[in-house]
């Protein structure tokens, strides 16, 4: 199981214990702060897989704080589910169109939390989820660090299974050549773009074996995208 990073900004001292308690035994990393501006500082230094924000918090409001993470680029894309007393529509609207995934209403149970929670992850970052990673026939486990495609076995080199991971957990994403260098080989690698293209190659090989359809799109001057259409 990957371990999910939560960024918990509530400033209900007995609340924020509880949900502390009830996603460290979900093996959720949580950190937690009652202030907004405090939250804005956490979420830039260690980047979180997703944010529970109280509507009311200290110093900044979760509306503004809200704002603040979708104008940063680290946290742009981190989803953010918001909780608030607050039970009016209009409310709920304001909270959804300044760029929250969700919205729970207090008083609410931990576990029905706990369930939304892991549903925006699936929806999201699917390996936060769980540990088998799954699209079209195409399975991987990453405890294990096996592949199957059609239940067939996958032989794939360290460099081409994070590169698989990285498609499979965003599926239907194009990415650039940058944008894989970023995150498979690290922002600090100084390997060249077409690296990119010579493991791609490697992956396709590996996963379409037997005369399987290629999963791989290719998507001209853009990049990369796993995609059952490709096909």
């Amino acid at each position: 199981m990957v371990r999910a990073k939560m960024l918990l900004v509530e400033d209900d001292a007995a609340l924020a214990e509880l949900l502390i308690w009830h996603f460290q035994r979900e093996d959720f990393d949580v950190a937690q702060t009652p202030d907004g501006e405090e939250a804005l500082i956490l979420a830039q230094e260690s980047t979180p897989d997703i944010v529970l924000l109280d509507w009311m918090v200290e110093n900044l409001s979760g509306i503004e704080v809200c704002r603040r993470l979708r104008r940063m680029p680290e946290t742009a894309n981190v989803p953010i589910i918001m909780l608030t007393a607050r039970g009016e529509e209009e409310d709920r609207v304001r909270g959804l169109e300044t760029g929250a995934d969700d919205y729970v209403t207090k008083p609410f149970s931990p576990r029905e939390l706990i369930a939304r929670v892991n549903a925006v992850l699936r929806r999201v970052r699917p390996a936060l989820a769980g540990e088998v990673l799954t699209f079209a026939d195409l399975e991987m486990d990453t405890v294990a660090h096996k592949v199957r495609r059609a239940g067939q076995l996958v032989a794939l080199g360290p460099t081409e299974f994070r590169l698989l991971r990285h498609l499979l957990e965003h599926p239907g994403w194009v990415f650039s050549r940058e944008r894989l260098l970023d995150s498979v080989w690290g922002q600090d690698s100084e390997i060249e773009l077409r690296t990119v293209d010579v493991h791609i190659r490697r992956l396709r090989k590996a996963v379409n074996a037997g005369g399987l359809p290629d999963i791989i799109r290719t998507v001209r001057s853009a990049g990369y995208s796993l995609d059952a259409d490709a096909a």
